[in-house]
């Protein structure tokens, strides 16, 4: 897996310290950006925290690029809605030889390492010979429709690998663009930071919160798992580890100020 954060809002902590800042003085637009010192907007952006004031910290995006993770993980990051994604397409991308994400558990095992690998590879085989025939048989009608033959195996390529796609596993890796405000980033690390979260997004999690505290401290200082903040919600649920996880958070916070 690889993350980039590609872009983000400039000053994010500036701007959500000035749009609180209009909510609670008499500031005008033509002023509102003035006399923001780092250490008033990070007074600002604390108390935004500390009283649960969201909408302003909507302001400030952030762009990840994600390479490397499965088509399984994009089903579950597609359901937090308030944010914007784009996604290579196997529609339009064969997967000549594609790559796959092996579960830790399964790489552990030898057997199920072997299986897992003879299942991919028999994949592959399935995937590339429903190519060949379905593009053979598109590639022929076109022809006979009179379609140039360039065009005509262009065409025929790209309506066979959209139907062979079907029998790529989850396992299949992807890329993503992927866009969030803060508000959303707060709310996607509160669920998959989490230790119940499922270990490939869970990953994938931990590594865009490090990017986003280290460009913007203040407003990700209580991100993370519920636990970092506060108690446990998961009740029986939970991993009983509350202590350990706010000292690997702890930790982590005060990496970014070192390194800063």
């Amino acid at each position: 897996m690889k993350v980039t954060l590609i872009a983000h809002t400039v000053m994010p902590e500036k701007l959500v310290a000035a749009s609180a800042k209009l909510c609670y003085s008499a500031a005008s637009i033509d002023t509102v950006m003035e006399g923001l010192t780092e250490e008033k907007t990070a007074s600002f952006v604390d108390m935004l925290a500390e009283i649960g004031h969201e909408s302003p910290i909507e302001h400030a995006s952030f762009t990840f690029g994600i390479e490397g993770v499965s088509r399984s993980l994009l089903a579950q990051i597609t359901r937090h809605r308030m944010a914007s994604y784009s996604v290579q397409s196997q529609r339009y991308v064969a997967e000549k030889m594609f790559e796959y994400v092996t579960p830790p558990e399964i790489a552990a095992i030898p057997e199920a390492a072997a299986e897992y690998q003879q299942a991919m590879a028999e994949d592959q085989a399935h995937y590339d010979q429903l190519t060949a025939i379905l593009k053979e048989k598109h590639l022929a009608d076109k022809l006979a429709a009179g379609m140039p033959e360039k065009e005509a195996a262009r065409a025929a390529e790209k309506q066979a690998i959209e139907d062979a796609r079907f029998v790529l596993p989850n396992a299949c890796t992807t890329k993503i663009m992927m866009t969030m405000n803060a508000r959303s980033l707060k709310n996607f690390f509160r669920h998959r930071c989490c230790q119940r979260a499922q270990w490939e997004i869970r990953d994938l999690a931990e590594q865009m919160y490090a990017l986003c505290v280290e460009v913007a401290p203040h407003l990700f200082k209580q991100a993370g798992p519920p636990c970092v903040s506060g108690a446990c919600p998961e009740g029986k649920m939970s991993c009983g580890k509350a202590k350990e996880i706010r000292e690997y958070y702890r930790e982590l916070q005060n990496k970014q100020k070192e390194e800063r």
